[in-house]
């Protein structure tokens, strides 16, 4: 456990995270462009998308395959459950929706340093969680609405929530990652021997640039979120690793592939930053994404890449239920 978090600690991507925030702290003008980040972004998510596509396409679909896409979409659904209620104890049902939601959902940017945590772990990832992912993006924002409209009667939620339904499925991150498995899954392996330099060699540059960017973005959202005293911050630190250890633990009922187990221990701790809040802004305006970005984005995310991947690797090689 120990050397786990030492190798990744000393990983150059979240070295390059850290340094982001330490920019923010010592006040330099160090910034990424915002069309340079979000290139950076859609290279990322097409990469996994294409080699997760031609990875399923080695595939065969079996029963186990079935197990995991139900199972990933009970972990997006099921979260936000019981996530909703710990929050409403301290926090405004709009507020408490809106985080159950992100942290039921999932992050994009985890989910891309985690594969390129596998393969630092000479490990390769299962082509059909790149399709898991993708459907884990809705069934948590639907269930945030949902628990707002029980809990709160008010006509806003059942004027704007299937605007927010459609805007979740529509999202340009699910949309893209999708799109490129598809792709990948349909093309012909010479022909993408042809684009492997450009989907696989620069990969870890990219990463490390775009967890440069997002050091600096967490770091500028942090100043703001202490205002709201330390319920958030204990939140954000304990029940990704709670979620992330948990659900490591479970999915050994549905496989037993170590790379598969891990991918779901990160998608159940990491939270949604992109797609949840671009839905929440539509249903549920008074929610305040200067709460719940924070969380997910300065707290939570580099925790699930300091010590969460090694602790989650670890479940997952050390403990099975089956």
């Amino acid at each position: 456990m120990q050397q786990l978090l030492i190798e990744n600690l000393s990983n150059p991507a979240l070295l390059f995270f850290i340094l982001g925030i330490i920019a923010v702290y010592v006040k330099s003008d160090l910034e990424i462009p915002d069309n340079s980040s979000k290139f950076i972004s859609i290279y990322l998510l097409f990469s996994i998308g294409f080699k997760g596509g031609q990875e399923l396409s080695h595939e065969s679909f079996s029963s186990e395959i079935s197990y995991s896409i139900l199972f990933g979409i009970a972990i997006s659904a099921l979260i936000p459950l019981y996530t909703f209620f710990i929050l409403k104890r301290k926090l405004s049902i709009d507020d408490s929706g809106a985080i159950a939601a992100a942290y039921g959902s999932v992050s994009a940017v985890t989910f891309v340093t985690a594969v390129s945590y596998l393969e630092a772990h000479q490990m390769s990832l299962n082509g059909h969680m790149v399709a898991i992912m993708a459907l884990m993006e809705s069934p948590a924002i639907i269930m945030g609405l949902f628990l707002i409209s029980v809990y709160q009667k008010n006509e806003r939620i059942k004027i704007n929530k299937w605007n927010a339904i459609k805007h979740s499925l529509t999202n340009g991150s699910v949309l893209l990652i999708l799109g490129s498995l598809l792709i990948g899954f349909i093309a012909n392996a010479k022909q993408a021997e042809g684009i492997k330099p450009f989907t696989n060699d620069i990969f870890k540059g990219f990463l490390a640039i775009f967890l440069l960017d997002m050091g600096i973005t967490s770091g500028k959202k942090l100043k703001s979120f202490f205002a709201y005293g330390t319920f958030p911050l204990i939140f954000s630190l304990i029940i990704p690793l709670l979620n992330g250890s948990i659900f490591a633990l479970l999915s050994s009922v549905v496989t037993q592939d170590i790379s598969s187990r891990f991918i779901f221990a990160i998608l159940a701790a990491s939270a949604s930053y992109i797609a949840v809040p671009a839905a929440m802004k539509i249903a549920v305006p008074k929610s305040d994404p200067g709460l719940y970005l924070p969380m997910a984005l300065a707290v939570t995310f580099p925790i699930n890449i300091t010590i969460g991947m090694p602790i989650y690797l670890m479940v997952v090689q050390n403990f099975s239920l089956l």
